[in-house]
Parts: C-alpha cells; structure tokens; sequence
C-alpha cells in the first residue's frame, strides 16, 4: 500500500485547487432512468480522434445509471449559472429528479439536455477504467451545441462550497 504524509495530501489538495479546474454537468439515460450530475474529474485526452473522460464517482446515482447507458451528455455550465450547477451538484438523483427542477429537453440518443447549459457534446461510451472511488469513462464524440455568445465556464472556486448530494 502506498504510504502517503499528510502533508504532502495537504499540499496536493492546495495544487489542485489552485488550479481551479472547469466544472462539468454529466447528463445520461437507460431506458426509463434519465440521470445527471455535476463532475469535478473531466477532460479532453486525445484531438484526433476526439476523446473525453469523464470521472464517475461510484458511490453517486448517475454512475449506477451510466453502468446500463451507451451515450453521455456533457454540459459547460456558465459561471452565471449557480443555480444549476447546484441543482446537479449538492442533490441525488436517488431522493429527487433533478430533471423536474429545471428546462431540459430530449436530445441525440434520448439524453436530456440541459436548455440552460451554455454548451453542451454527447458521445458514445467507449471504455471504462477504475481510478478508485471513481471510474473514468471514455467518450467519443457524436453531437455537438457551441456556445452562443461568450461565456465563462463554471469553476471549481465556484462550487467548492457546494455540499454533495453523498460522498465521494
């Protein structure tokens, strides 16, 4: 087992939230169940083909959900946008449908789109791979709505005050 000084945890986190990455809304369905949720571990890691990986944590309903799904939705919510990203960040799909609190619409595949998301990909599900308490989804691309005027992604400065719907 990896030994680790809690320091060196400290500092890590200190990095990390430095950095101040951009947030994201994952948006999924299998059959009936439609599932959302606001991710903190994405990215694009290949230009050609495209690729995107997604951080699922298994312990949050959308994971169960995407486990049974063929195609993600992945929405940029805007930093004008608060209340949203805390919509799909600080509740479970497993106590409430997030989806009858805000505008959304069917789109490719059957995935709900989220109409107040600044910009919005959705891609097949490619692979899986275990990173811990998270499982890393690869994407590929299928469909795609740029942003419309210029906009300012969430970050993570703007939501780490947010409490999560269950842990990590």
């Amino acid at each position: 087992m990896e030994q680790r000084d809690v320091h060196d945890e400290a500092a890590f986190d200190a990095i990390i939230a430095t950095a101040d990455y951009p947030v994201i809304i994952v948006t999924t369905a299998s059959g009936q169940d439609k599932a959302g949720c606001l991710v903190g571990f994405a990215g694009q890691v290949s230009i050609e083909p495209r690729r995107f990986l997604v951080g699922l944590s298994r312990s949050n309903h959308t994971y169960a959900v995407a486990q049974r799904a063929e195609y993600l939705a992945v929405h940029l919510p805007g930093r004008d946008n608060a209340a949203l990203a805390a919509l799909f960040g600080s509740e479970t799909g497993s106590a409430i449908d997030k989806f009858a609190h805000c505008d959304w619409r069917t789109g490719p595949h059957g995935l709900p789109i989220l109409t107040a998301a600044a910009a919005w990909f959705t891609g097949p599900i490619l692979q899986h791979h275990d990173f811990g308490d998270h499982v890393g989804i690869l994407l590929g691309l299928s469909a795609a709505s740029a942003p419309h005027r210029a906009v300012t992604a969430s970050r993570y400065s703007d939501v780490a005050d947010l409490s999560p719907g269950h842990p990590a």
